[in-house]
């Protein structure tokens, strides 16, 4: 009896930690952060590739809504989506060859990484599945980003070369 007890004990513990480490810090506000509900998305790797495709493709032609909707919400934090739509309409960046998304493959601490190209440089981009949806991680992903987007927008505007 003692022996079924001490069993169950450390089943439970076992579980409850393999549920923690899973844990990257997109958790359960992730789903919520959005501004528009999404669908549920299938946990496979073509469901995340065609994903990120669109999510490349709405930044390419300047859909920046649904690109902000596809962030986590440690990203999320960094600015909030009218700013964030307000600053690229204000200083929209130079035109650029289109992306070409290449790839999706399961990477470092439950991340998936995403692969692709832009005018023949490489990139990689990161997200995370949080209840049924795949999520950007802007700051794994582009850094650079994160801090130009913390700037005021005066300060956006200078750093980035832009002029009204």
């Amino acid at each position: 009896m003692m022996r079924r007890f001490v069993a169950a004990v450390v089943a439970t513990a076992a579980l409850l930690a393999a549920g923690c480490s899973a844990s990257t810090g997109h958790g359960t506000a992730d789903a919520a952060a959005s501004s528009s509900p999404l669908p549920p998305d299938p946990r496979m790797a073509p469901a995340l590739l065609k994903i990120a495709t669109s999510f490349n493709d709405r930044y390419d032609n300047g859909d920046y809504g649904p690109v902000y909707d596809r962030w986590d919400t440690r990203s999320q934090a960094v600015i909030t989506r009218a700013e964030y739509i307000e600053r690229h309409k204000d200083c929209p960046g130079a035109p650029h060859t289109p992306s070409l998304t290449e790839s999706a493959n399961p990477g470092p601490h439950g991340s998936w990484l995403v692969h692709y190209e832009i005018g023949g440089q490489q990139l990689t981009d990161y997200w995370f599945y949080v209840h049924r949806s795949w999520r950007f991680d802007l700051v794994l992903s582009n850094p650079d980003s994160v801090k130009l987007y913390r700037m005021t927008p005066q300060q956006y505007a200078a750093a980035t070369g832009c002029s009204h």
